[in-house]
């Protein structure tokens, strides 16, 4: 069970060894899918160039050709040089057959099992959630299914900001208003209200601002009844994340939680072991790492600050506390950071930093998954009409409303009406972000998202819902078909050459933690689905039985691909639409 352009590749290198020598046998064969044939390859072009004779590349790609005499399909040289390769039907189906009696429809178990950190959602404690956390959520989590379903081994990270000088005032405030109000509002997500109200007697109350200040020392200090309080902060403000996160299907639980207060304790020591390796040194008071080859405007080397002139602590700090850790008690083989793309210089030189100190010796892989931002339809950043961020709760609920509104009219009861609803409005929001690369801005828009046609969450959702209902009409258990799978119709053919690429793709999305890869195959096999239901009937009555069987194992592979898609997304997959 190989993916076809993957076993182009090896034979075309073959026939190039083969051809022109060992040296050509890692060459690019540049095979590509073409609408002449299955695929083409393009390497005759340029490996005439290169060749002592400059042979005419034509007669390249003539001399790849004969070598591939045994190749199950045809192959012939077109044009100055192109190799159109067909696949015959019969492998196409053999292959076919491999997969639909895997029950994970091909995609190989990676050994040996990497450990793969990856830090994602990271909220800050002090305020609420909002729509700038959601891409991070919902792409770190889709990287963390497709690499368990790999079988690496994943370790979440949630870094949550829940340490610092806020938390005196937070603290105080909470003990202002009393213990029950403050976890009341806090569990209803009016995070960001309790943090304004007590900054604001922070800034008009010097009475509040000493205590505050007070407040801070002895947090830091460890006094056990501030630690008390500031648990009850920290437990209301979870429960809280985690209806959000329950509402967006994502798997982070509390046993991923390790916030900035998990490493408060390994500061110092950071600092104090870069200092004494000569990693950092003291500059205008404070305690430097100047990475090589950074720069600022002025073209001096550019501080990474790990220990301010007054003796704080920063970010940079705790990341490189964190990769310690990560590295060396977590055993990391590749550490994920899926962080917004205007961190890219912080990461870099804290990545370079490590790397200076040792911490981060050449097998580790630290990788920023760069996050675009999310823009309304008037392309500039989202927010509320009065400026404001848009609250991740209202955002959610909006979905779900226009989800529910649409399916209204369908004759469902209440229970499955809603439960539809929420599937299709997570889905609609998980799907339109991942469908775009994580790096790029994209459009939030609910009409877009929302929208049965095009590549969006529900035209996924709702095309393994008509698979089931086909299963449905037919009285059949998709577990239950055996096939054979045997191709006959253009669109059978087509159906099953799309869905052999599936293991590939789950793979690179795991090596290049590019989740819109997969939504885009997604889709196109949504798409060659519904030209196989358009033209080739499966369980109406005139359809011989062999043919029934054939087309009903299609439906079945198609379906088990599709799922296992969408929840490698973290997209729902309702029964019915």
């Amino acid at each position: 069970m190989t993916d076809p352009q993957l076993v182009l590749t090896e034979r075309v290198r073959l026939a190039l060894a083969d051809a022109f020598g060992a040296e050509f046998a890692d060459a690019d064969p540049l095979i590509r899918p073409s609408q002449f044939a299955d695929f083409q390859a393009n390497v005759a072009m340029s490996l005439a160039r290169r060749l002592p004779d400059r042979p005419k590349p034509r007669d390249v790609a003539q001399a790849i050709a004969d070598r591939l005499a045994d190749f199950p399909g045809t192959v012939e040289v077109s044009g100055p040089g192109f190799l159109n390769i067909t696949l015959s039907d019969a492998w196409i189906a053999e292959q076919a057959g491999q997969m639909f009696g895997d029950p994970r429809a091909g995609v190989p178990t990676i050994t040996p099992a990497a450990t793969v950190v990856i830090d994602y959602s990271a909220p800050n404690a002090a305020k609420e959630m909002h729509v700038g956390h959601l891409r991070t959520t919902i792409v770190g989590d889709a990287l963390a299914r497709v690499h368990e379903h790999l079988g690496n081994r994943v370790v979440r990270q949630n870094h949550l900001g829940d340490w610092g000088t806020p938390f005196g005032m937070l603290i105080e405030h909470l003990l202002d208003i009393g213990e029950p109000a403050a976890v009341a509002q806090l569990e209803a997500g009016e995070g960001t209200e309790f943090y304004q109200a007590a900054r604001q007697k922070f800034e008009t109350d010097e009475t509040f601002k000493r205590r505050a200040r007070e407040r801070v020392t002895t947090l830091q200090s460890g006094d056990p009844d501030t630690l008390r309080l500031w648990h009850v902060f920290m437990n209301a403000t979870i429960r809280y994340f985690n209806k959000i996160y329950s509402m967006l299907g994502v798997t982070l639980t509390d046993a991923d939680i390790a916030g900035e207060s998990m490493y408060n304790d390994m500061l110092a020591k950071t600092c104090a072991d870069l200092e004494a390796s000569g990693v950092a040194v003291l500059s205008e008071g404070a305690l430097c790492v100047f990475p090589p080859g950074f720069t600022g405007s002025d073209d001096k080397p550019l501080p990474l600050i790990i220990r301010k002139s007054d003796g704080g602590y920063g970010y940079a700090t705790t990341d490189l506390a964190a990769i310690r850790y990560r590295v060396h008690d977590l055993k990391a083989d590749r550490i994920l950071y899926v962080v917004g793309n205007d961190q890219a210089l912080h990461f870099q030189m804290v990545f370079a930093a490590a790397r200076m100190a040792g911490w981060l010796p050449d097998s580790v892989s630290p990788e920023h998954i760069q996050i675009g931002m999310m823009l309304g339809k008037d392309g500039r950043r989202f927010k509320t009409r009065s400026g404001e961020s848009v609250k991740l709760t209202d955002l959610l609920d909006e979905a779900i409303d226009r989800a529910r509104a649409a399916i209204a009219d369908r004759g469902y009861d209440d229970a499955t009406r809603e439960e539809i609803a929420r599937a299709v409005g997570m889905g609609a929001v998980k799907y339109a972000d991942l469908s775009v690369s994580h790096d790029s801005e994209y459009v939030f828009d609910f009409d877009r998202m929302l929208a049965l046609t095009g590549n969006t969450g529900p035209y996924m959702q709702y095309a393994q819902a008509r698979i089931r209902s086909i299963f449905r009409r037919g009285g059949v258990d998709p577990a239950s078909v055996t096939g054979p799978i045997v191709l006959g119709e253009p669109a059978e053919r087509a159906l099953a050459l799309q869905l052999l690429g599936f293991p590939a793709v789950v793979e690179r999305v795991g090596e290049a933690a590019e989740p819109h890869r997969l939504c885009a195959f997604l889709f196109d096999t949504a798409t060659a689905f519904t030209t196989f239901f358009e033209t080739c009937p499966v369980v109406k009555d005139g359809v011989p039985a062999d043919t029934r069987a054939s087309r009903l194992a299609l439906c079945a592979l198609t379906l088990r691909v599709l799922e296992t898609g969408l929840h490698l997304l973290g997209v729902p997959a309702p029964d019915r639409m």
